[in-house]
Formats: C-alpha cells, sequence, structure tokens
C-alpha cells in the first residue's frame, strides 16, 4: 500500500490501545510501520532498476527481524536524552516492548503490501519469488477514511494537529477526484465518510472541553470519559478495516474460479495465471487478466453485475518469439524490467533500419496507465547476425 496508510496502520494499532504496552509505542508502531519502504531510495536512480529492487530485502521475512534493531535503539536514545530529560520522573521505556512492537508493524506493512497486484517479495533473502494477494488497489481511499478516520481522531486535541490533519485531508482528496480510476460513486462516499469523521471529531471535542467553574474533578472525568470513548472507537475503526480486508481477500479466489469455469465453458483454455487486480474503492469490482499459450485476455469482473465476468477484445499477444524482442531483453533496462514483471509483452515499432521494442506488463494494460516498461532501441545491422 502507500506510505500514509502504512502511517495510518501504525497510528491507528497505538490509538486502538497498544500506545499503553510502553512509553514511545505509538513511535515504535508507525516507525515500524513505514521501515520497509526505505527501499524507496532506489528510486532516485534508473526507474527500472528501482522496481528490480523494491519490495526485496527489506519487504522479505527476514526484515520483520532486522529493521526493529534499528529503529528501537533511535527510540531508547530519543527516550534518555529528550524525553526523560525534560521529565525525570518519567517511566522508562521498555526495550523489548519497543522491538516486539515495531517487529509486528513491519510483518503488518508487509500484510498490506500483499494485498495488492504490484507484489511483494516475502521469503527474501531467501527466495526471490514475489507474492500477490489482488485484493487491495494500491491506494485505498477506505483504509485511509478508517485507519486514518482513526489516527485523526485520536491525535487532534490541538489547534496546530487539527490545521495539519486539515491539510491532510485536502491532500488525500485530490487523488481521489483526480484519477481516471475512480468512479463518481466512489468519490461521494468518499466525501459523506469525510464529513462522518469530521463531525465525529467535532462531537467528541465538544465533550472534551466541557468546563465547569469550580469543578475540576468532573472536567477531568469528563476528559477521562472521552479518552476511554476514542479508545473503543479506535478499536472499531480497525476491527473495520480488518473486516473489510479480509471481505477483499476473500471474494478473489472464487471470482478466479468462476472465471476459469467461464472460460472452460467456451472452449477458451487459461494456460497459467487468473487476475482479479482491484479497482480503487470498488473491492467488489476487478480488471481480470488471463494468461494464454498466445498471450494475454483482459476482461472485467463485477459480484453484482449479470454477468460477472465480460471479455475484452483487445487480447495481447507476448511477442517474445520474435528475434528483435529476444535481443532487446537482454539489455539492463529490459532485464531489471522482466525481473518485476509479471504478466510482460512487447511491442514492436519498425522505421527504416532501426527497431523499438517497448516492453509492458499486461497488469497496466487496457487504458489503466501505470507503469511503463524501457523502451529498447535496435538497429537491423545488428538483428541480421541473430541466429533464427
Amino acid at each position: 500500500m502507500d506510505p500514509i496508510a502504512h502511517a495510518f496502520s501504525g497510528s491507528a494499532a497505538a490509538a486502538a490501545g497498544l500506545r499503553r504496552i510502553t512509553p514511545l509505542a505509538t513511535a515504535a508502531l508507525v516507525l515500524g510501520a513505514v521501515a520497509p519502504d526505505i527501499d524507496a531510495l532506489w528510486l532516485f536512480g534508473d526507474e527500472f532498476a528501482a522496481l528490480a529492487h523494491r519490495r526485496g530485502l527489506t519487504h522479505g521475512i527476514a526484515a520483520v527481524f532486522v529493521l526493529p534493531l534499528f529503529i528501537v535503539p533511535l527510540l531508547l536514545c530519543w527516550d534518555h536524552r529528550v524525553r526523560r530529560a525534560r521529565d525525570p520522573l518519567a517511566p522508562p521505556a521498555r526495550p523489548l516492548a519497543l522491538y516486539a512492537l515495531a517487529a509486528a508493524a513491519v510483518a503488518l506493512h508487509l500484510g498490506f503490501d500483499w494485498l495488492n497486484n504490484y507484489g511483494v517479495r516475502l521469503l527474501m533473502p531467501f527466495d526471490g519469488r514475489w507474492f500477490y494477494g489482488d485484493a487491495l488497489f494500491v491506494i485505498d481511499p477506505w483504509l485511509w477514511l478508517l485507519l486514518g478516520g482513526v489516527s485523526f481522531v485520536a491525535w487532534s486535541a490541538r489547534t496546530p494537529a487539527l490545521a495539519a490533519w486539515a491539510a491532510l485531508w485536502l491532500a488525500l482528496t485530490w487523488p481521489v477526484f483526480a484519477s481516471d480510476l475512480v468512479g463518481a460513486s466512489v468519490r461521494t462516499l468518499w466525501v459523506v465518510g469525510l464529513v462522518g469523521i469530521v463531525v465525529l471529531r467535532w462531537r467528541l471535542g465538544k465533550r472534551a472541553d466541557v468546563r465547569t467553574p469550580g469543578a475540576q474533578g468532573a472536567s477531568a472525568g469528563s476528559s477521562a470519559r472521552v479518552t476511554r470513548v476514542r479508545e473503543r472507537l479506535a478499536r472499531a475503526g480497525v476491527v473495520l478495516a480488518a473486516a473489510y480486508v479480509l471481505l477483499a481477500v476473500a471474494v478473489n479466489a472464487p471470482a478466479r474460479r468462476e472465471i476459469a469455469a467461464t472460460l472452460a465453458s467456451e472452449a477458451v483454455g487459461a494456460s497459467g495465471q487468473i487476475m482479479v487486480a482491484p479497482v480503487p474503492g470498488r473491492p467488489l469490482a476487478g480488471f481480470v487478466v488471463v494468461e494464454t499459450d498466445a498471450g494475454y485476455m483482459l476482461g472485467d469482473w463485477h459480484w453484482r453485475a449479470r454477468p460477472r465476468f465480460s471479455l475484452r477484445e483487445n487480447a495481447l499477444p507476448t511477442q517474445f518469439e520474435r528475434a528483435e524482442v529476444a535481443a532487446a531483453a537482454q539489455t539492463q533496462q529490459a532485464r531489471d524490467f522482466l525481473a518485476w514483471s509479471r504478466f510482460p509483452y512487447a511491442e514492436v515499432e519498425a522505421e527504416g533500419e532501426v527497431v523499438r521494442v517497448h516492453f509492458h506488463d499486461a497488469r497496466y494494460a487496457g487504458g489503466r496507465g501505470g507503469i511503463r516498461g524501457p523502451r529498447i532501441r535496435l538497429a537491423r545491422d545488428t538483428l541480421r547476425e541473430l541466429p533464427r
């Protein structure tokens, strides 16, 4: 998932009660939830080398145990030099508890990244295979609302925090309305949900700010009750988010089975994978790629449609049997792209003595934008020397 959803997952888990385990528990959860994306530094280099290395070492099972070894010393240093220097009577943070929370947050990050169809190499560094959950889009507005709403209610007690949250919600609203992949119904529900959590925060804020002259005990009791209410709401939000994720995961396998049965009944055999890729904000709909001997067939799926599965007309041949494609595939950029690609295919353009081979992945075909592969330029003279 995107880094914002990862950060929300850590802060929501803290708000739901895990922050009580030890001082700096919230920091351990948030840092652990975003730490695996340190490999985004690859994006400052070649874009296709970044594809080959992203979601690898920092997203494998070993990262669950290794990354907290960097997070915990930083937190303990902060605890000693800053937090307890300001308040010598404050209880110290517990190293083992911080390690366990950071490790759990890293594992949560890996699980979230498995949910989409970009892929994650969960067995690194022991095995470089990619794993795909095909359940949620990389950017999911409902996770933003559920986990972000939990975080907003829990961590917006002061005016500067409210201003920062307002700016963040405006920033998150922009891709929801700017993307062509997001439908009008999703945008409407987004606005309704956003207004709902703002109203909820306002109502809780009114209760927390009750002040009766000469009744400090009553005021403190009111604040304590609001704190308990916020924690219960946080737990409810986390449970709803978990239920939403489980629903998205559960409906994928039956969809693939029905698609395979439909293709078999029409004498169209799938020789390889069937992918039902998630659509932003619509867990019951999907973009379908079917791998066949000749290439890929594209289609659409929706649980409430009749029929639920429909094929598109634009089948995609892979063209890897062509000499020029095989030659282009030996370049470094193509090798990096193909190391990441799940459904690779190529387009060939000839112009005079020049041949251009453009690599793609069918996950982003059919007008879905997304990641494009390298465009390799070859001279015809070099192709004549290749064995046929």
